[in-house]
């Protein structure tokens, strides 16, 4: 069987003023047959940590539960001990271990509490991913007559990330997240997907000489893409 790679893609929601799960690294690569591990942390001390997986295009299925009083998880129906497991450090800090891991792990992976939770995507793939293409558009004329302007990143990716990907934005180096609005991945004929990304700013911000950078990240390999304010615009 081909050997194959999988990716941990992180991404944060926030619902709570006080309680922020989050799951790191935000991108993580293991080799089929490897071991894949998600840290989780519930933001405030819980009881127990419960993590959901969603295979593309289906719904949310409970996965495990885990206690941190408790010496093992409890399950969803089809999973089990010794390939998945959970550990932790503390009443808040959790650990999601699978082992030897293969294509039908391919998913998102929901840490959840009772008022927030956070996501990480696993890819499996066969062979190591290339990066991704990108292409960036300035804002158009037409667009800069008026108060607003958007700066759009169209990402090519391979077919066998099913269309998961981490994409951010910065500006002069520095992560921007208002404005930012990330479309689900669309597959092409030719089976690859696209994820466009668009950037709102101000058209005062396109005429203070910036240099805005979308990035985009599968697994180990990422891409970027850096375009200068005042540049030459799309008509």
């Amino acid at each position: 069987m081909l050997g194959t790679v999988c990716t941990l893609i992180t991404a944060l929601t926030c619902v709570s003023g006080v309680t922020v799960v989050t799951q790191k690294p935000p991108v993580v690569t293991v080799r089929k047959g490897e071991t894949a591990i998600m840290d989780c942390n519930l933001g405030i001390r819980y009881d127990k940590a419960v993590w959901y997986k969603q295979i593309p295009g289906g719904v949310p299925q409970f996965f495990l539960r885990y206690f941190h009083t408790d010496s093992s998880p409890t399950y969803g129906s089809g999973f089990s001990s010794p390939k998945f497991t959970c550990t932790h450090q503390s009443a808040s800090d959790y650990r999601l271990i699978i082992k030897n891991v293969e294509e039908g792990d391919s998913a998102v992976y929901y840490c959840h509490t009772w008022d927030d939770s956070a996501k990480e995507e696993l890819i499996v793939t066969s062979c190591t991913l290339p990066p991704p293409v990108l292409t960036i558009f300035p804002p158009s004329s037409a667009e800069l007559m008026t108060n607003k302007a958007s700066l759009v990143c169209l990402s090519s990716l391979p077919s066998e990330t099913k269309g998961f990907a981490h994409v951010t934005w910065l500006a002069d180096g520095s992560p921007v997240s208002s404005g930012v609005s990330t479309s689900t991945a669309v597959q092409q004929p030719d089976q690859s997907f696209h994820i466009s990304s668009s950037l709102d700013i101000q058209t005062s911000e396109w005429n203070m000489d910036k240099v805005y950078t979308c990035k985009v990240s599968l697994g180990s390999q990422t891409s970027e893409k850096k375009i200068k304010s005042n540049c030459p615009t799309e008509d």
